[in-house]
């Protein structure tokens, strides 16, 4: 897979919840820490997306905001 983003983070899925137009997708980093996406319901089916697959969350945007306390 090759992509122009630059954040990619490889992870496994953890749970699936389909609504009746989107699906929320826990996906859970090497280090513990989780990311969730909410994805149209057609593209988690078209995906395959189930517990335990490998995936990546793929993160595009214009601002990433960094805070500190």
């Amino acid at each position: 897979m090759k992509i122009s983003a630059r954040n990619v983070l490889k992870g496994k899925i953890i749970k699936v919840t389909k609504g009746a137009v989107n699906a929320e997708v826990l996906l859970e980093l090497p280090g513990g820490d989780q990311v969730v996406s909410m994805i149209s319901k057609e593209s988690a089916t078209k995906l395959g997306l189930k517990s335990g697959k490998a995936a990546y969350a793929v993160i595009k945007a214009s601002n990433v905001m960094i805070a500190v306390d």
